[in-house]
């Protein structure tokens, strides 16, 4: 079993989803959101949807525009 992260269980602060905004508008991958912040990856995405913060990247094309 891994390591518990230091914020389980806890409420999350303004400068926490401020943060969570930050590094998922720069298309940082969830896992290693989830370490900067010491949360789980499912805690990350809960509270993404709550905040309405979407995790997917920005910066690829669409299936169906390849030719």
């Amino acid at each position: 079993m891994g390591k518990i992260p230091r914020n389980q269980g806890k409420d999350w602060t303004r400068q926490e989803v401020k943060a969570l905004r930050q590094l998922a508008k720069e298309n940082t991958p969830t896992r290693v959101i989830g370490l900067k912040l010491e949360r789980t990856v499912a805690s990350i995405h809960n509270k993404a949807q709550r905040e309405g913060i979407s995790l997917k990247p920005t910066n690829q094309s669409p299936y169906n525009r390849r030719k």
